[in-house]
């Protein structure tokens, strides 16, 4: 039980929290307006998405008085600029600017000609990176390519393609001029104001001159006040707790001491909130609040250093600040050389800015590492989500985070080494250093072939820095040397606490094969017994080959298939699938055609169905089951996974419309506010079969750490423990799955409980109980 004076400390770090996450969403919200990027702020995203619609209603209806010819001559003018735009797109581009303008602090901005000129010349920008796109779509994607990325905010891409484009013998974009570009923009601020009450005039007398502003009505006012008051109610910092966290409960809240006052959080993120969940998966996330976690003092040290230094490594980004380049003496009255300088000053600027934006996580990851660093050890708040899943709540110092966060943990309480630790601790610095698919004999072998290496990386971390940061994880390979190099070569420590993580082996696969009970594919993802690791991916690609185009055969492999094959579990389409190979193909320097890809995206999925049969059978039988429910009446898709925990699916439709914009990239535009009544059968269909999916993996690492009595911690389909404990643990997992898929046929209880009207496709040439046997089921 926590002291009083520790509860004390709790709460004024959880104060603390609260009012850095205020200062950070005023400070943001600040800098946007006077940077004019209010649209990006928390009230102009909320206000834009409201707004467009209605919006896109005053277009569209005024167009159809054009047909009807009651539109009037002004209409008919502007109509020329906006007949080849989209109302969606040309109603995204008007609300933007115009929340970008009203709310900058900059001076004058809001005035009227000041607004109705930047939506005019936007929309303009707009159909001219269109017409390029139209009239030479490769040399914009060429220059897209080489210059985009590198450039600061969109006026700067719009001037570096205009640019280079004039350079080039293509056909020249015709301006509009600016009275036009007046006109336009006036017309559609007036369908703004027209259709929302958001926005008025205002004329202001200074001194001899009478000028007209555009700003916010107080209906509006008080919408953006409400707003962010709901805003900073979600705005607290996400952090550890020095203390255990309160137990969670179908009637009160857990985790954060406050948040039973604040009810930021809910046990259940995007549940139903009037749901009891069973005894079961409740104690479970009370148990793993429970783990106490230290910082790792030795990788602190070297990211400290590496921060000084401006070094990266892996996904550790410090900011590197590049100096702009020195004015040269002439500017003044030289235009050659005042326009090389803004030239050369543009490119420093732009490299700082990509760099900030690279290193944001690492800055906010050790900010966090500042506050718990002294802290002798802290606690993690957990919730699931509306699967089962478990996730941390705060955002940095967590297991749940990229390879440089997950090296900063250690759990508070250490082990004894024993020799069975010793080996597990060789199998973490062998798996993070990328040996992830040899045998656990060849692993061990590696480790003591590389005494030197892991003893020079432990003992002189920045001195050897090129052989560590090539591991496939960098950090967490660093964290396993120093750990290794202490407890087995030196033995100057007795004791471990490092965090040792194993894996399933595809675990959407695993799990399906256990459902399926499909022999076949159990044994190509280490559910059976093996002397080796079993490599779904290379199978499938040797499966798929001879059907691919001849020219694409020889750079058939694992890393062209594995994404394919890792997603299609998760019901992932031929579309997404073609992107993964794509990529795959073109890493190896291949571009492949679209008769191409398409041929070879198919020789991949009917291999699937002859190498991994009950799998593919079991999604076609679930997506067939659950449209049949919905057809039938149901509004919602419910089961209970073998833990107690009660799913609810519910998927309404809502309408969308997407518009890809040139400038100002993808936008989703809602056409109808708020969820209809009707149920979305196709995203039922897609989204079943990988939710039971998840929780199912869900469930066999919620009952594993039940019989587990050492600190653990999760992350999906992987568990992290001491290396002391890991042969125990281990062990735990295999036996849960059997019990879950031997003892009983869960497949069938889904399928009573969804009102299957077919019996599922049970291949039943699986034993899971040899599971037990297999050394690689998790590793």
């Amino acid at each position: 039980m926590p002291t009083p004076f520790e509860i004390d400390q709790q709460i004024a770090l959880e104060r603390e929290q609260i009012r850095q996450g205020l200062d950070h969403l005023h400070a943001n919200t600040r800098n946007l307006e006077e940077k004019s990027y209010a649209s990006s702020s928390v009230y102009g995203v909320a206000s834009i998405r409201d707004l467009i619609p209605h919006v896109v209603g005053r277009i569209d209806a005024t167009r159809l008085r054009l047909i009807k010819g009651q539109a009037g001559v002004n209409f008919k003018e502007i109509y020329e600029y906006l007949k080849d735009l989209e109302p969606e797109a040309a109603a995204a581009i008007a609300c933007k600017i115009t929340f970008d303008k009203v709310f900058s602090t900059k001076s004058k901005a809001n005035l009227v000609s000041s607004v109705t000129d930047a939506i005019g010349k936007a929309i303009e920008n707009e159909c001219m990176m269109r017409h390029y796109e139209t009239n030479v779509p490769g040399l914009l994607h060429s220059l897209k390519e080489n210059y985009w990325h590198k450039s600061i905010g969109t006026h700067q891409k719009v001037v570096v393609i205009r640019t280079l484009m004039n350079r080039c013998d293509v056909e020249h974009w015709k301006t509009w001029g600016r009275a036009n570009r007046i006109r336009l923009g006036g017309w559609l601020l007036d369908c703004i104001c027209l259709s929302s009450n958001w926005f008025m005039t205002n004329m202001q007398r200074e001194g001899r001159k009478t000028r007209t502003y555009v700003v916010p009505t107080p209906e509006f006012i008080a919408i953006k006040d409400q707003v962010m008051a709901t805003a900073e109610l979600f705005s607290p910092i996400a952090w550890p707790m020095l203390i255990e966290p309160n137990d969670w409960s179908n009637e009160t809240q857990g985790g954060y001491i406050l948040n039973e006052v604040m009810k930021g959080y809910d046990m259940v993120r995007r549940g139903n909130p009037s749901r009891i969940q069973g005894e079961t998966p409740i104690a479970f996330l009370n148990k793993i609040q429970k783990v106490a976690y230290t910082l790792n003092q030795f990788v602190v040290g070297v990211a400290e250093t590496l921060m000084t230094k401006g070094i990266a490594v892996g996904k550790f980004v410090p900011v590197v600040e590049i100096p702009l380049p020195p004015k040269p003496v002439d500017i003044a009255e030289n235009y050659d050389s005042r326009k090389d300088y803004r030239r050369r000053a543009a490119e420093v600027m732009n490299l700082n800015s990509q760099a900030f934006q690279k290193s944001c996580r690492t800055r906010m990851t050790m900010n966090a590492v500042k506050v718990f660093k002294n802290k002798k050890k802290f606690f993690i708040p957990w919730s699931f989500d509306y699967r089962s899943r478990v996730y941390p709540i705060p955002a940095f110092l967590t297991p749940q985070d990229t390879d440089f966060g997950k090296s900063l943990l250690k759990f508070h309480v250490s082990a004894f080494v024993t020799p069975e630790s010793e080996r597990w601790l060789a199998f973490q610095v062998a798996t993070t250093y990328g040996l992830d698919k040899d045998t656990m004999h060849d692993r061990q072998v590696w480790v003591d072939n590389n005494h030197d290496l892991i003893k020079r990386v432990a003992t002189d971390p920045i001195g050897n820095l090129p052989e560590w940061e090539a591991a496939d994880e960098p950090w967490q390979f660093l964290a396993a040397c120093e750990e290794y190099y202490a407890c087995v070569i030196d033995c100057n420590r007795q004791f471990t606490n490092l965090m040792v993580a194993t894996d399933a082996t595809c675990s959407g696969l695993q799990i399906l094969a256990g459902l399926a009970r499909d022999k076949s594919t159990a044994k190509l993802v280490n559910v059976v017994p093996g002397d080796k690791p079993q490599d779904a991916y290379k199978v499938i690609a040797e499966q798929a080959k001879p059907d691919v185009p001849e020219r694409i055969q020889p750079f058939m492999d694992r890393k062209v298939t594995k994404r394919t094959v890792m997603t299609i579990p998760y019901n992932a389409k031929p579309y997404s699938n073609r992107s993964y190979i794509r990529d795959a193909l073109k890493e190896k320097g291949v571009e492949v055609k679209k008769e191409e890809l398409t041929a070879v995206v198919k020789a991949v999925r009917n291999a699937m169905d002859e190498v991994v049969p009950g799998p593919m059978r079991v999604m076609k039988w679930i997506e067939k089951e659950v449209a049949a429910a919905i057809d039938r009446g149901e509004q919602q898709i419910e089961w209970v996974t073998p833990s107690g925990f009660i799913v609810t699916q519910r998927l309404m439709k809502y309408q969308t419309q997407r518009i890809d914009l040139q400038l100002l990239g993808r936008c989703q535009v809602k056409v109808a506010t708020g969820d209809t009544d009707k149920v979305d059968k196709a995203h039922h269909k897609n989204a079943t079969a990988p939710n039971l999916i998840h929780s199912l993996d869900a469930s066999l690492l919620c009952l594993s750490t039940f019989r587990f009595d050492a600190p653990i911690s999760l992350i999906h389909d992987s568990v992290l423990c001491r290396a002391t404990d890991m042969g125990v643990l281990s062990a735990i997992v295999r036996e849960t799955y059997m019990h879950l898929f031997a003892e009983h046929d869960y497949l069938t209880t889904f399928a009573q409980q969804i009102g299957a009207e077919t019996k599922p496709p049970i291949i039943g040439d699986l034993e899971p109980s040899t599971v037990i046997h297999s050394t690689y089921f998790f590793c």
